[in-house]
């Protein structure tokens, strides 16, 4: 359903006929950590996440998977190397 409370315009999961669903019946401001991503919308009564009601949530344990900002590094990857065959080399 569009949001009526907080996202005005936008589409929401959490809103329901009755109002909002989410915890306290609003989405909750974007973190400084977000700062930068591409799915940041400023409204008249903030600055808010589009894909996430709670964008803390998602920075506790680390970077958010939604994150546009972001620039991961692929792991180089390392050649096994058997041992027994290691120790024949000179």
């Amino acid at each position: 359903m569009i949001c009526t409370t907080t996202r005005k315009g936008q589409d929401c999961v959490f809103m329901k006929t009755s109002g909002c669903s989410y915890t306290d019946g609003t989405c909750l401001s974007a973190v400084e950590t977000c700062m930068g991503c591409a799915r940041i919308t400023e409204q008249e009564s903030g600055i808010y996440c589009t894909v996430f009601p709670d964008p803390s949530i998602k920075w506790k344990l680390g970077n958010c998977n939604m994150a546009t900002h972001l620039k991961t590094e692929a792991a180089a990857d390392k050649k096994k190397v058997n041992p027994l065959k290691a120790s024949k080399r000179k």
